[in-house]
């Protein structure tokens, strides 16, 4: 390969020796060199494609001792290239495709081939070219290759999927420019399908017969052809009706398959106006034509059957407005039908289907309708003041057939219906009640209703009076008591009128609660009957008697005891005394005074005065109102009294001594006194006046204790 020599050869001897990959390192023993000559060789046959350069060190050293004569020199091994490699295709088969409509120069593949040798020489450089063309339609060159970048595409057009869908290409790959080694592959290119050819109906004309006055029935279903590739857009079929369907009384849509044509009616079809058509349709496919094509076409005749159709109201809703006191008998309207059945030659009768209250009669032959009984426009059968009626129309037809209409009858109000108080108890407090809402209703219209005008009837408005408020729905009234009223519950009748003055009368229980203002809660007496409330009524009675009785005869003995033993009951010295057997008392007590009717001493501390009431006891009142007439404000608490016979008896303790004020006079305790009563003359006292005779008496000689008669003493009974 190459000799090795230094400039220190001709002086001294000199050994060589080389290092590196080739040598020494793997692979060792590529390459050798004469230890004395400096002859650098190969060992064996060198392989560019697995290594292509080799970097080895050459060492020269002295013979004698082994010391380096010089420095080491790199040496540079390059391996050139032999065209020794075949160029290999990528793929051993490749596959392209290419629409039956592609014009000239259009893409169909590429394939590619690559070669080992080195590409910077001809070794590598590859060209392509096709050996032959399976089949050779139309023709033996209908496809060509880029001989350097291997792109396969079509030369001219004329490709039909339908006669040749698949072509086999043998394509060469050689190298040194395509005069070298060479190797081929088999390229397959699919002809894919275009929608060149249009769908062709199998029938051309067809006859159909339909009935009429059936809409979505199916008329007849097209069968069509199509040579291109089916499931695809190219061979699905759409339809289209061209002509014959100016009333749009027919579609058609294309079948579950996308290959039909299912013809169907739109409408219903009518025999008197229309009894044949015809009709043209015609056929395309989803995708669009490729190249121009002739659409193919079918007629078919529709023949419609006649049906016995029913007879028409006209109109088919009759309205009509009668009075609802309209006397029986008396005509509502005619009923009127047709027979669209022109060919047909029917009679129509008449017939009530649906006639709820049972209020009208129908001639079947002249459709007169008229009433049939007492009609009532607040009736549960009337709505908005229309009473609907279904009425049927039918000829005599050997199979007769019925159409429907409906009678609307309006129904004009009369004023037949008396006005009420819709509340039939109330509820109001007894002391300061809010009035108390009541609202009208008259089931007769607007005109005949309000306003309304309420009156209380008997002695009523003496405690209640009414209010009357139009402008709030139903037409309220106000109910409020004239007076505070008691607790309980009464009656109240209440009358009337709407604006027609028809009137009726009202009954409405009122509760009279122990509240104030608005009534929330009702708290009433309970009430007993009437012969347990007169047995505690007689026991109580009983009771007073008896202790009246023992009173009196007290009162006789005190008395008694009195006159004989007291002086101080002169006539001189009664000035302020009451006669304890006196009812109305002494002198202080001669003008009438109302309030000796209350119970208790409100003026004498010392005198407690006890009442035993239940505890739900409304009690009367106690004072009488201004301006109150008495007797009518005794009758009212003796009526509270009776009422109440759940409590227990109704007692008090009664004062029957009691005298009066007593003395002006501040206490004797400050009076001074001597040691001695023999001292001391009490006569005097007796010219004090009366307010100091007792005192004279007690203090004076031979006057006998008469505290048990003493006056200003207070019994109890």
């Amino acid at each position: 390969m190459v000799k090795i020599k230094t400039s220190k050869d001709a002086a001294v001897e000199i050994n060589y020796r080389i290092k590196g990959p080739g040598a020494d390192e793997p692979p060792e023993g590529l390459f050798t060199v004469e230890r004395r000559s400096g002859v650098l060789q190969v060992t064996q046959p060198l392989d560019r494609e697995k290594r292509d350069t080799y970097n080895l060190w050459v060492h020269a050293v002295h013979a004698h001792d082994g010391s380096k004569a010089e420095e080491p020199m790199e040496l540079i091994i390059h391996v050139i290239d032999l065209n020794d490699n075949h160029p290999e295709f990528t793929l051993s088969s490749s596959y392209g495709n290419v629409s039956e409509s592609a014009k000239t120069g259009d893409f169909v593949m590429r394939v590619t081939a690559t070669d080992r040798d080195d590409p910077q020489t001809d070794h590598a450089m590859i060209k392509y070219r096709i050996l032959s063309q399976t089949p050779e339609v139309p023709s033996d060159y209908t496809f060509a290759i880029n001989p350097l970048s291997g792109v396969v595409s079509l030369t001219g057009g004329g490709l039909d999927r339908e006669t040749h869908s698949e072509y086999k290409l043998i394509i060469q790959a050689a190298d040194m420019n395509g005069a070298g080694l060479s190797t081929t592959c088999t390229a397959t290119v699919t002809i894919t399908d275009s929608n060149d050819n249009a769908p062709q109906f199998t029938i051309k004309s067809a006859f159909a017969t339909i009935p009429e006055n059936e809409a979505g029935v199916e008329v007849f279903r097209f069968q069509v052809t199509d040579e291109d590739e089916l499931g695809s857009a190219n061979a699905n079929t759409k339809y289209a009706i061209v002509k014959g369907n100016e009333g749009v009384h027919f579609k058609i849509s294309t079948g579950p398959d996308r290959m039909q044509g299912i013809l169907s009616t739109l409408k219903k079809l009518d025999f008197e106006s229309t009894s044949t058509f015809t009709l043209l349709v015609a056929v395309t496919n989803e995708a669009a034509f490729t190249r121009p094509v002739s659409t193919s076409t079918a007629t078919i005749a529709v023949k419609v059957e006649d049906k016995n159709e029913p007879p028409m109201f006209a109109p088919s809703k009759i309205q009509v407005s009668l009075s609802e006191d309209a006397q029986v008998g008396s005509s509502v309207t005619y009923l009127r039908a047709v027979d669209p059945d022109t060919a047909r030659r029917t009679k129509i009768r008449f017939k009530l289907n649906t006639d709820a209250a049972g209020w009208f009669h129908l001639d079947p032959d002249t459709g007169r309708v008229s009433v049939r009984s007492d009609m009532d426009r607040e009736s549960h059968f009337v709505r908005d003041n229309k009473y609907s009626v279904l009425v049927l129309a039918y000829d005599n037809d050997t199979v007769p057939a019925t159409g429907t209409g409906t009678l609307l009858v309006t129904l004009l109000d009369v004023n037949d219906n008396a006005p009420v108080i819709q509340q039939r108890k109330v509820s109001v407090c007894s002391v300061d009640p809010d009035p108390v809402q009541l609202d009208i209703v008259d089931p007769d219209s607007p005109g005949n209703a309000g306003p309304f005008t309420v009156e209380l009837q008997r002695e009523h408005f003496k405690s209640w009076n009414i209010k009357t408020n139009s402008s709030i729905p139903g037409h309220a009234v106000f109910l409020s008591p004239t007076r505070r009223m008691l607790p309980g519950r009464s009656s109240v009748l209440l009358r009337v009128y709407d604006t027609g003055s028809v009137f009726q009368d009202s009954s409405l229980q009122v509760e009279v609660c122990e509240c104030e203002g608005a009534m929330t809660t009702c708290s009433l007496p309970r009430s007993e009957p009437l012969h347990r409330r007169l047995s505690y009524v007689s026991l109580v009675l009983g009771a007073i008697f008896t202790l009246l009785l023992l009173l009196l005869l007290v009162i006789l003995i005190r008395r008694r005891k009195h006159i004989d033993n007291v002086a101080l009951l002169k006539d001189e010295s009664r000035d302020n005394i009451f006669c304890y057997d006196e009812e109305g008392g002494g002198e202080e007590d001669r003008d009438f005074d109302r309030s000796l009717l209350q119970r208790g001493l409100n003026e004498q501390q010392e005198v407690v005065f006890t009442e035993v009431v239940s505890a739900d006891h409304a009690r009367p009142n106690d004072q009488p109102q201004p301006n109150e007439d008495i007797g009518q404000f005794i009758s009212e608490n003796l009526l509270a009294a009776d009422a109440d016979s759940s409590a227990p008896l109704y007692d008090s303790l009664l004062v029957f001594d009691f005298e009066g004020a007593g003395s002006e006079a501040y206490s004797l305790s400050s009076l001074d006194s001597s040691d001695s009563e023999l001292d001391q003359d009490f006569g005097g006292l007796q010219d004090w006046g009366p307010r100091f005779s007792r005192l004279a008496d007690m203090y004076t000689t031979g006057v006998e204790d008469d505290a048990d008669i003493l006056p200003g003493k207070t019994e109890w009974v």
